[in-house]
Order: C-alpha cells, then sequence, then structure tokens
C-alpha cells in the first residue's frame, strides 16, 4: 500500500485543479439540468392545462376514423308501411350498386325480414309489429305497435332507448336504429368498397375470373372500344375512388417539389460564391445575401404558398414558387456555410499557377462542396415531396387539397387513409432513391 504525504498530494492538486477544486457549475450543473427540465414540464403541464384536455378528449373517435379507414358501411332502410308490408331502401350511390340483392337480408315467408349484421351472433328481424336484435348472447324484442318502441324487458347497456327511437350499438360490425315506422341498419365490411370498379362499371360486381375472361377474349361490351381499354376507363375514371385525379394530382406534387428544389438550387449555388467570405472578400454583398437568404427561410413555405395563391392563383405554379423561394434561402445558407468552411490551401496552390478564377473555383472548391451540395439538395428534394403536400391544403395544387377536400367532409376516410398510404409510398420511394444516388455521387456503400 502506497502513502502520499502532505507534499506529494499538495503537488498532486496543483498539477491536476480541475479533479480537486471543481466549480459550482461542475459540482451541480447536471442536477441543475435536470430540475430545470422537471420544472419545464410541470410549467408545460399547467400552460397547456393537459388534465383538462385529456378529460375532455373525445378518444372514441379514434376507433371511429381508424374503423373507417379500413372498413365501409351499408345502410339499408326497412320501412314499415301501411299495409303492413316491409319496404327496403339503400342510400343514393350504396356500395351495393343500384338494385341490390345481398344474401345477409332475407325476406321471410311470414313477411318479416332477417339482416345478418354479423352472421348469427348479431342479426336483427323485423315484422310489422316487433324487431328482434340478437347481439352479446341475447335476443332483446322492441315492440312497434305503440306510439314509441319499447323495449321488452330488461335494456341492455349495448342499447339505449331516447324518446322516439331505440338505438343498439353492435360494436365495430354496425348499429341499429329503430322506431315506430323504419329500422336503419348500418353493416360494416372490412376493405375499400368498389376500388378497382364503381356501381357505373360494365365490370361492376363481377366474379375476378369473369373479369379476366371477358378483358383477354370476351366479346365487346361497347363495338367501338376493346374491354381492355374500356376496363382501364372504369378504373381511371372511377367516381368514389377518382384514380385518374388522384394520381394527377400526386403526380403535381412530386413536380412540384422537384421544380421548386430545381430552381431553388440553380439560384442559391452563384449567390452562395457571392455570400461566402472567404471566396467574395466584400463585407457588404456578404451580409446583404445571408441576410436575404435568412428572410427567404424564415417566411414558411406554408406562408409563400398563401401569398403566392393569391398572386397568381390557386394551382402547381403557386405551389412551385413556395418551394423555390424556400429553397434559395435554405440552399444559400447551407452552400455558402459550406464554402466558408472548404480548405483554402488548394485554392491557394491553383491560384498560385495563375489560373483563371474560374479555374481555381472548378478545382480548388468544387470537389470539396460537391459532396455537401448533393447531399444537402437530395435531401431538401426528398423533404420538399412531403412539405409540398402540406402546402397543397391551402390551394397550392397536388394531392394535399384533394386530401384537405376528403378529410373536411369527415365522411371519406378511407379515402383519406388511400391517399395517405400513397403519399407515404412515394416519399420512401423518393428517400430510398435520394440515398442510393447521394451514396453513387460520393462514393460511399449503402448498408
Amino acid at each position: 500500500m502506497t502513502v502520499i504525504d502532505a507534499n506529494r498530494m499538495h503537488e498532486i492538486e496543483t498539477r491536476y485543479p480541475e479533479y480537486f477544486h471543481r466549480s459550482f457549475r461542475q459540482r451541480f450543473g447536471g442536477l441543475m439540468i435536470l430540475m430545470a427540465t422537471l420544472l419545464y414540464g410541470l410549467y408545460a403541464v399547467w400552460f397547456f392545462d393537459l388534465p383538462k384536455l385529456f378529460a375532455e378528449a373525445h378518444w372514441e373517435r379514434v376507433g371511429i376514423y381508424l374503423s373507417q379507414w379500413v372498413s365501409y358501411d351499408v345502410q339499408p332502410e326497412l320501412r314499415i308501411q301501411d299495409d303492413g308490408s316491409i319496404e327496403v331502401r339503400y342510400p343514393r350511390f350504396s356500395p351495393l350498386g343500384d338494385n341490390p340483392h345481398p344474401d345477409w337480408l332475407v325476406n321471410n315467408p311470414d313477411g318479416s325480414i332477417s339482416v345478418s349484421i354479423n352472421g348469427t351472433s348479431r342479426s336483427v328481424t323485423v315484422s310489422k309489429s316487433e324487431t328482434i336484435v340478437t347481439a352479446h348472447g341475447v335476443s332483446v324484442p322492441v315492440e312497434l305497435s305503440s306510439g314509441a318502441p319499447k323495449v321488452v324487458g330488461p335494456v341492455p347497456g349495448w342499447m339505449t332507448v331516447y324518446d322516439d327511437n331505440v338505438l343498439a350499438d353492435l360494436g365495430f360490425a354496425g348499429n341499429v336504429s329503430i322506431s315506430v315506422d323504419r329500422v336503419k341498419i348500418r353493416k360494416r365490411f372490412i376493405g375499400w368498397a368498389n376500388f378497382i370498379f364503381d356501381t357505373q362499371s360494365s365490370f361492376f360486381d363481377k366474379p375476378v375470373g369473369e373479369v379476366v375472361s371477358l378483358i383477354v377474349s370476351g366479346p365487346r361490351i361497347k363495338p367501338d372500344q376493346s374491354n381492355l381499354s374500356l376496363a382501364f376507363d372504369d378504373i381511371w375514371n372511377n367516381s368514389e375512388w377518382q384514380h385518374g385525379d388522384v394520381w394527377t394530382k400526386l403526380f403535381q406534387t412530386i413536380v412540384m417539389a422537384f421544380l421548386g428544389t430545381l430552381l431553388g438550387a440553380l439560384t442559391a449555388f452563384p449567390l452562395a460564391f457571392m455570400a461566402a467570405r472567404n471566396i467574395t472578400p466584400n463585407r457588404l454583398l456578404n451580409q446583404i445575401l445571408k441576410r436575404f437568404f435568412d428572410f427567404l427561410r424564415s417566411v414558411d413555405m406554408l406562408i409563400w404558398a398563401l401569398f403566392l395563391t393569391r398572386a397568381f392563383g390557386p394551382g402547381p405554379l403557386a405551389g412551385s414558387g413556395a418551394v423555390f423561394l424556400t429553397e434559395t434561402g435554405t440552399l444559400g445558407k447551407l452552400y455558402s456555410e459550406g464554402l466558408e468552411n472548404i480548405d483554402n490551401k488548394p485554392r491557394e496552390g491553383i491560384k498560385s499557377t495563375g489560373a483563371e478564377t474560374v479555374l481555381v473555383h472548378r478545382y480548388g472548391i468544387m470537389p470539396q462542396i460537391v459532396p455537401v451540395i448533393v447531399s444537402q439538395t437530395l435531401y431538401q428534394w426528398e423533404s420538399n415531396v412531403r412539405g409540398a403536400t402540406i402546402i397543397g391544403a391551402v390551394g397550392a395544387g397536388g394531392i394535399g387539397l384533394k386530401l384537405w377536400e376528403a378529410m373536411r367532409t369527415n365522411a371519406n376516410w378511407e379515402n383519406v387513409a388511400y391517399m395517405v398510404i400513397l403519399i407515404l409510398i412515394v416519399v420512401f420511394l423518393f428517400d430510398s432513391a435520394s440515398n442510393a444516388l447521394r451514396h453513387q455521387l460520393m462514393g460511399t456503400k449503402t448498408h
């Protein structure tokens, strides 16, 4: 065991004072950061009133919207006539077409109608005087003979009685609204209805094998048009899903992002050379251009889109202009900072040979700055595909406007899901393509 005397200890303290005489910040800095973070968290909870926000939030809507993303419903209405007969009606533009005869709706010999909501576990039987709802292992009769529907026996928890109707909630499978003279049924199906052919198509409701046979070798449905061309027209012009319009708007979004980024890069590149202090030794010009870049960046792309839609009207031109202005500021700043951080020795070496300024820039600067330019430009291009979707919602064209229109109706959530999935696929493809191109140009390997 080594014993250190007082002189040796004093020598160590003198040599390494940072270990023996730590400042207040060094001793308590970590604790202060932790306490500040906790205090800020408490302040945020108070400022946003999070307990009240969570208590009053409509969490049930999350499940409703998500279910509508992946399913659709059919809404038959059973009307009880004065003579006791029951008439079945469907809403206009029903997913089943103009003359539906679904196998889950059965006309019984006694004149009643049975509707299967979810197999045999959830069903409804409607007669002129009574409706029987079967769910959760029990059958609940509802009398229709009096002035208001009346539940016979105890009312289960999944059934709500109002003054003039009874509502039976059958979960994801659907619901039943019972009045004295009519029974409205909402039956839910998994999937997207009529995604390929709508109800107006000649191929609607035909089996896949029959559709393929008609397209390949069947007789022409329309004498002046081949079945293949007719099928493509029916898909492209699908009135419910509007594939043609959605894909056209998606292409507009891609073009907006590409054109705006390209023009921004071409404009920012020469301006960056004039903004870099080590390239252009003019302090006034440097500061003017840098503040110009700051101004373009500080105004959000969404705000530029609002300005330009007022100037040029709604459409992709305003969207491309918004991307162009924002990217000129962003890329100009990135390019100029990259130029200011280059190694000046290659540049000075080429300059000492008497080469012209263009050659000095070409061989002394560009090999150093190209990786930065390529990397940042490709990243901004990829990011602008997402940004162009957002600015489309304010009238700048593209799929963003189409997405906003579908959301605003609060009824076409399956169309919203369709467009969101398309946007995700496009962003993923552009991300992969930009990464591959970046690695290819920079000579690095992808992992």
